[in-house]
């Protein structure tokens, strides 16, 4: 059984986990917070959103996008500065980015209300989500429709792949990535996993955050670790000095009602054979 390390408690809905420029960050969403590590395994509030959801990721001359409300935010001096607007494509809000070697830039959308008066409609949910493409000059565009809940999401490392984690369909999906940023060849890459955020890892496998811990999975569908937790993992992402290490952002859940009520939210850390992709 793997051994778990504590590194923080006492998030209220801790989502977005990233390793970057030597340090582990995520988002607190329901406290509307940006944070960092610092060099004693505490905290720092880096920015504040007022957004929900937001995650992030950066580009490749080291400025911090960040989704919002309305597209995609860049982080100026501490503060939140509008980047690209991307309301014209979804009314819904923006979950995940992710940055391609291109610089082109993947975000997704559930694309849907997920407070409606009659509670979360699955089967509605799971026709409505989508992936945009940003380019570096700000242009926009659908590249993906039908998207069931869109979660985490991946590059492969040759840049040839589009992984996107479908929570209401417990799958991974992918697309391959063309030259001007469009997506083709969707397929399923691995089913029956129930996966919200995602890790590469250097021999082209996934963790995936779940409900009851963290699995290691292949293309084609093979589990081939799990890690327990006692609360769902929500996001996890591979870092450290050697890659090895895997971050589990892991919040208890009792519903959409209940978010935002108490601090359970932790981080826990644990080792792994297999380090993060480059």
């Amino acid at each position: 059984m793997a051994e778990l390390t504590t590194l923080w408690t006492g998030l209220v809905m801790g989502e977005s986990a990233r390793w970057h420029d030597g340090r582990f960050w995520c988002s607190d969403w329901a406290a509307g917070e940006l944070l960092t590590a610092t060099a004693d395994g505490g905290r720092e509030v880096v920015a504040r959103s007022s957004s929900l959801p937001f995650c992030f990721d950066w580009t490749g001359d080291g400025t911090m996008l960040v989704t919002s409300s309305t597209g995609l935010e860049r982080l100026e001096g501490g503060e939140l500065a509008p980047h690209v607007d991307l309301s014209h494509l979804s009314s819904f809000g923006w979950n995940e980015p992710v940055v391609h070697p291109s610089g082109n830039v993947y975000v997704n959308s559930i694309n849907f209300d997920m407070m409606g008066a009659d509670g979360m409609d699955f089967e509605k949910g799971s026709a409505a989500g989508l992936v945009a493409v940003v380019t570096p000059d700000g242009g926009s565009r659908v590249v993906a429709t039908q998207v069931a809940f869109p979660n985490g999401m991946a590059v492969t490392a040759d840049g040839s792949t589009l992984l996107v984690a479908e929570s209401f369909a417990s799958r991974i999906g992918a697309w391959d990535v063309e030259p001007d940023g469009s997506l083709s060849n969707r397929r399923i890459w691995a089913a029956d996993v129930p996966a919200d955020g995602v890790s590469l890892d250097a021999e082209g496998a996934l963790w995936v955050a779940s409900q009851d811990g963290a699995w290691r999975v292949r293309e084609g569908g093979e589990v081939t670790d799990r890690i327990h937790t006692d609360r769902p993992v929500f996001s996890c992402a591979l870092g450290g000095e050697d890659g090895r290490t895997l971050f589990l952002v892991c919040n208890e859940w009792t519903g959409v009602e209940g978010v935002g009520e108490g601090r359970t939210g932790v981080v826990y850390t644990t080792r792994v054979a297999v380090p993060a992709a480059v």
